[in-house]
């Protein structure tokens, strides 16, 4: 790989914890360790915190939150941010400016629509919604700036072939592997299950903490504890379902390295989404964490888990205490060196390697056009 200047886009931001926004910040992390001079780009303009990439990171913007696929969106809907954001971006002077979801409103609008330099896009979502109904008609000429489009999941793919009828190619998130092990291994007597993520409806907090409540009001049972790391609009809710239980514990939204400390802290990791997740990236880094995971049996969890993980049926309180005592029982350091060996496959510097390839398509797109 030749080193060469890109800009990453991010329409979500870095200021809120998301899938996203962790995949374009460890990209820029691989991209610059390989030579590359790399410009962020995100929403926010009051956000003046300092990010672990030696990447160059400009934000513009009123942050707004707006409901998307079962979340809520940290994105800006200002036209003058984005046209400032372009014009970071033609005074950077990219070879390829890499688009993350493109089509969510509205920062990298202006950068794609002048179409000035060769356009990667990778396509997150999946699933169906007004949004991307009324998107379809409002944005086709948009999409069509693209010169590469990528899908994080075959659902994903299946999204972006529907709604915006192009046929991407399916690259699976990535991250850093070896981040994964860098604290110790710490265990308690207690055994301990971890949630992370932010506290909505459609990621199903509560029925990970009503499982416990179950559990642990069994006078047989082996007590558990539950961490939950995450904050959003439904933790009052959660905090209330709880009723002061030591055994549920809320601390809250937690930094990249807070959480890579949890998840060699604890005994399981819980995924309880029950729907939305275009792909269980959650799962890998608690495999790659040498940590057993239970996760709800929809179909991004379940193309992640890769029979490495104990399924459950979403929104089952009492399915998933069988699951996660499942797990707890069966616990053998073979299956975790095998989880820990599966997740390696999802390693960044792979993912980079395949979108190294996909830059120098969209380079050779783009000139043919000039």
């Amino acid at each position: 790989m030749s080193a060469r200047r890109v800009a990453l886009v991010s329409p979500y931001a870095l200021s809120v914890f998301g899938g996203v926004q962790e995949q374009v910040l460890a990209m820029s992390r691989v991209l610059c360790e390989r030579g590359n001079e790399v410009l962020i780009v995100a929403p926010d303009s009051t956000d003046d915190a300092t990010y672990d990439t030696p990447a160059t990171v400009r934000r513009f913007g009123r942050r707004v939150a707006l409901p998307a696929n079962g979340s809520r969106a940290p994105l800006t809907l200002s036209p003058v941010a984005s046209r400032r954001a372009r014009d970071v971006i033609d005074a950077f002077n990219p070879e390829v400016v890499h688009f993350h979801e493109p089509m969510a409103p509205v920062l990298g609008y202006a950068a794609l629509a002048a179409h000035e330099r060769a356009s990667v896009g990778t396509f997150h979502r999946s699933g169906d919604g007004l949004a991307l109904f009324f998107g379809r008609i409002a944005l086709a000429r948009l999409v069509a700036r693209l010169d590469v489009a990528v899908a994080v999941s075959a659902a994903a793919a299946t999204t972006l072939q529907r709604t915006w009828g192009l046929a991407g190619d399916v690259l699976y998130n990535g991250f850093e592997t070896e981040r994964f092990v860098a604290f110790a291994r710490e265990r308690t007597e207690t055994r301990t299950l971890l949630f992370v993520g932010r506290l909505e409806s459609r990621k199903d907090a509560a029925t990970a903490i009503i499982a416990v409540r179950e559990h642990n009001a069994r006078r047989s049972a082996t007590p558990w504890r539950l961490v939950v790391a995450g904050d959003g609009p439904e933790r009052a809710r959660l905090e209330a379902l709880v009723a002061r239980s030591p055994s549920v514990v809320f601390v809250g939204r937690v930094s990249d390295e807070e959480k890579r400390a949890w998840l060699r802290r604890c005994d399981v990791v819980l995924a309880p989404s029950i729907r939305g997740e275009s792909f269980g990236l959650v799962l890998l880094e608690a495999m790659a964490s040498e940590t057993l995971v239970v996760a709800s049996d929809i179909e991004g969890y379940r193309d992640a888990a890769g029979g490495h993980a104990t399924l459950f049926r979403p929104g089952d309180a009492a399915s998933l205490e069988r699951a996660i005592s499942e797990a707890l029982d069966g616990e053998d350091a073979s299956a975790i060196d095998a989880g820990r060996r599966y997740a390696e496959q999802w390693s960044m510097a792979t993912l980079m390697d395949a979108y190294d390839e996909r830059y120098d398509e969209a380079v050779r797109r783009f000139q043919m056009t000039r």
